[in-house]
């Protein structure tokens, strides 16, 4: 699976963005998809998960009720809406996939996933 991450840019605090993960190569909907984020300075973190088939979602807490992580299997895409974005959301955000279904914190787990895309930059300025 090869995977491309795109959206990122340059917002003010409270603003809005919409990430995009593109899948290619295999069937995308057997993948669930991560989100991961690294911030200046510091490791990388888990932010959001969907699986492929029940789309069972896993957030971290501090973007729950902010981001939502969506897919559209017949697009191949995965979507992370970010909303209320706050200057430590700061950070590259990659995306991943693995060909499974997380049932639990597992899914925040970066070792879980096989497949990475490049990042695309999140800057948000206070």
């Amino acid at each position: 699976v090869q995977l491309q991450a795109s959206g990122g840019g340059l917002v003010q605090a409270g603003d809005s963005l919409r990430l995009s993960c593109v899948a290619s190569g295999r069937t995308f909907s057997n993948y669930a998809v991560g989100w991961f984020r690294q911030a200046p300075g510091k490791e990388r973190e888990f932010v959001a998960a969907i699986n492929g088939s029940d789309r069972g979602t896993f957030y971290t807490d501090s973007v729950k009720g902010r981001f939502i992580i969506s897919r559209d299997n017949l697009k191949n895409t995965v979507y992370l809406q970010m909303n209320s974005l706050k200057p430590e959301d700061t950070a590259v955000y990659y995306c991943a996939a693995d060909r499974k279904q997380f049932h639990s914190a597992r899914a925040a787990k970066m070792n879980e996933y096989d497949y990475w895309g490049q990042g695309t930059e999140v800057t948000v300025s206070s």
